[in-house]
């Protein structure tokens, strides 16, 4: 389940509750009148079944309720009710995979932030890996892929892709085109150092090594590896599947090829340096094709969803047409800001 918490003017508050009365949904509705004071309106509180919540938010959106007033979201991990599951029963599918869009869009909104964090992570990410190559440890490999934050960035870029938000294309490509050049170089200068004090031995070769030898050597099963794993990433960022993500992060070698490129030029070795380079690019480009390609999917169930909820009678009780959205469709490129939420069209447009 997911619990809304909504603040509307009177008016719109009053639609918005038959609306959620009238829906099998949506349980445990509650007004409190005048309650909220900055904005002044009534407060909603409701319990929505999570396969209906972004339709259901669609709808209160089409009330100009964020306009007025706001919508905020928080999952309920337990809830032991009768209305609940019936609910639950009522909405179509299943809440494992049920995609909760306002949250996959503010998530991502939030991963492209070029911040000092995030640099730093980035940085220590490759180091990390960086030893790792030099030392032929699988096991610190392992460690920088998991500090990497990188597939943030990537996901949001499949998913402004898919929705044509040219905005966030551009922060997430920041994000990318900033890091990694700033993680390599600094990773460079850390192996030139080390070099310098004679902790990486003079007979050195990344080709000797034979288990992280694979960062740069890409092959045909490098890129399948990037789309399977962006697949797999891409369903974990928007099921209730979260833990997967951990794995998908240990399956891609963004982090270690970036830093192999850094060692191997450190060292001078330059085809090692190309292999790894060619490495990280198989891997983001699969990574990413994959993202567009399952979110896509995924985007276009979601549309032939809302269309069907278009023709719901709860909608022309709470004063929307029926058949059609009453928005116009949000032009491409627009920002959504962060906890709010968007509607759908009735062609699959996107709304502010």
């Amino acid at each position: 389940m997911v619990h809304l918490r909504i603040v509307a003017p009177p008016d719109a508050a009053e639609h918005a509750v038959e609306l959620l009365e009238d829906s099998g949904s949506v349980c445990n509705v509650i007004m409190l009148e005048h309650a909220a004071r900055k904005p002044r309106g009534h407060v909603i509180l409701c319990d929505v079944a999570r396969e209906e919540a972004s339709v259901i938010i669609d709808d209160l959106r089409e009330l100009d309720i964020p306009k007025y007033g706001s919508i905020s979201l928080e999952y309920v991990d337990t809830q032991i009710s009768d209305a609940a599951e019936a609910a639950v029963e009522h909405a179509p599918g299943l809440a494992s995979d049920a995609i909760i869009w306002e949250d996959v869009e503010n998530r991502t909104e939030e991963m492209t932030e070029l911040s000092l964090t995030f640099v730093a992570f980035m940085v220590l990410a490759m180091i990390i890996a960086g030893v790792g190559v030099i030392l032929d440890q699988p096991i610190l490999v392992i460690g920088g892929m998991v500090v990497g934050p990188e597939f943030g960035p990537l996901a949001a870029l499949s998913v402004a892709l898919v929705e044509l938000r040219g905005g966030l294309v551009r922060r997430a490509g920041m994000a990318l085109i900033v890091g990694f050049p700033i993680g390599i170089a600094v990773t460079v200068i850390v192996t030139l150092g080390l070099d310098a004090t004679g902790l990486i031995p003079e007979s050195f070769n990344p080709a000797d090594n034979e288990l992280t030898s694979f960062v740069t050597n890409p092959d045909a099963l490098s890129l399948f590896v990037a789309i399977v794993a962006g697949t797999a990433g891409v369903l974990s960022l928007t099921s209730a599947k979260s833990g997967a993500l951990i794995g998908v992060l240990i399956s891609v070698t963004t982090i270690p090829a970036a830093s192999a490129v850094a060692v191997s030029a450190a060292l001078g070795d330059w085809a090692d340096a190309s292999g790894a380079a060619i490495q990280l690019g198989l891997n983001l480009l699969g990574i990413v094709l994959a993202g567009v390609v399952t979110l896509f999917l995924q985007r276009r169930w979601y549309v032939v969803r809302r269309r069907r909820h278009l023709s719901d009678p709860a909608r022309e009780r709470a004063g929307l047409p029926m058949g059609r959205s009453r928005h116009r469709r949000r032009p491409p490129g627009s920002r959504v800001g962060a906890g709010t939420a968007r509607s759908e069209s009735a062609d699959g447009g996107t709304q502010r």
